[in-house]
């Protein structure tokens, strides 16, 4: 069921915090890897961390690939 949005002045990220480029992108600097994982499919092995991103609470961290974190 949808609900109808109350206003929350937490929710908005002042634009001073993000560096927005001239063709409308950004760069999401990671923080810290909060855990990691390998996941099995077939008979290939997948190391994944899971990563907190810089301006984004712990539970919106992602797992990445750990090979593209280490670039």
């Amino acid at each position: 069921m949808l609900r109808r949005y109350r206003s929350d002045p937490s929710h908005v990220v002042p634009i001073e915090e993000i560096e927005v480029r001239f063709d409308i992108s950004y760069e999401e600097e990671s923080i810290a890897i909060l855990d990691c994982e390998v996941k099995l499919l077939h008979s290939k092995t997948i190391p994944l961390v899971k990563v907190l991103w810089h301006n984004h609470k712990t539970e919106e961290a992602t797992w990445e690939l750990e090979d593209i974190m280490r670039r």
